[in-house]
């Protein structure tokens, strides 16, 4: 830095601010001394800077692995959610690290704090993970989480409204003349347990008579998905007229499956997937759906653990859900 000053015929101070892209050098010395670095190969070493900052601006992204099998994700969501955040850091100028600690281990993940390899924690996806995630948060770990929470939650969730998606699905079914409905998912997750909350209460509000099965899903891939309705459609008499599944993935899988067995969508059975995936819009034939918006949720979650790096409280938030009426 000394020699860039010197070539520059600037102080180091001056030398410091212009690397930092700091307002006090006005624009034309800013742009001298970028360009005297550049053509001398001189580049701020970020480690050392980070080490004198005590930041290392570098966010740890932790996935839901316990949730899939065999680390095997195939919702698409997910990464769209991982790419929100990734833009939402890269507007910030901070680094990403995908990072897989031991998952239910408090321990595994206070030591990636502890040893100044990320500032802070987002989690995308609870799952199980909530005791864990409590422990973590009541230790003063910096750490969101995209989930579902309570009033008693002791750490900042961002989450789209599930009960309120639930309700959009139900009434669409009802405004089709649907009463045989099929809720397809896992009711152990908060998320999709607000999810059948939210179909209830929409046939509750209709006083009309409508029926409600339960179909638990224990793994989120399509290949698991079309089993499950294969296996179901083989123990039933009467089929359902409308099906709520816990992802677009799994709303492919149950049409797929459906039509297998001679039963049309939407002439017989209405679906509604949720996400709104991108190819949810290309399927045959194109699926209604619940949308979350993956990208306010990047901003959202980002916004909030920096806010909680600068000393400011996080807020919990949920992210509108939309009901996007296709073929299905």
């Amino acid at each position: 830095m000394d020699e860039i000053a010197r070539l520059a015929e600037v102080s180091k101070p001056t030398v410091s601010r212009a690397l930092s892209d700091s307002p006090l050098v006005n624009p034309a010395t800013k742009q001298h001394v970028l360009a005297v670095a550049k053509a001398h190969g001189y580049a701020v070493n970020r480690n050392a800077q980070n080490l004198r900052n005590k930041r290392t601006n570098t966010i740890a992204v932790s996935l839901d692995f316990l949730s899939h099998k065999k680390n095997h994700i195939s919702d698409p969501f997910i990464f769209d959610l991982l790419a929100g955040v990734s833009e939402a850091l890269g507007e910030l100028n901070q680094d990403l690290l995908l990072c897989a600690p031991i998952h239910n281990d408090t321990d595994a993940f206070q030591q990636i704090l502890s040893s100044k390899v990320a500032d802070g924690f987002i989690v995308l996806g609870q799952g199980h993970r909530e005791q864990m995630l409590g422990d973590f948060a009541r230790g003063g770990a910096p750490l969101v989480v995209w989930g579902a929470g309570t009033d008693e939650t002791p750490y900042c969730v961002i989450g789209s409204d599930n009960f309120a998606g639930g309700q959009l699905a139900g009434k669409y079914f009802l405004e089709k003349g649907r009463s045989r409905f099929l809720f397809a998912g896992d009711t152990t997750y908060r998320e999709i347990s607000l999810r059948r909350a939210g179909l209830q209460q929409a046939a509750d509000d209709s006083e009309r008579s409508i029926s409600i099965h339960d179909l638990a899903a224990s793994q989120f891939s399509f290949e698991s998905a079309f089993d499950l309705a294969n296996n179901y459609l083989q123990t039933i008499d009467e089929p359902p007229d409308a099906i709520f599944a816990f992802s677009d993935t799994a709303a492919m899988a149950f049409i797929r499956a459906f039509r297998d067995h001679g039963i049309s969508v939407p002439e017989d059975v209405s679906v509604v997937g949720y996400n709104d995936i991108p190819s949810a819009a290309y399927f045959s034939p194109p699926i209604t759906t619940i949308r979350q918006d993956p990208y306010q949720a990047g901003r959202l979650l980002v916004s909030n653990l920096v806010n909680m790096l600068e000393g400011i409280a996080p807020v919990s938030a949920k992210i509108k859900t939309e009901l996007i009426v296709r073929e299905t």
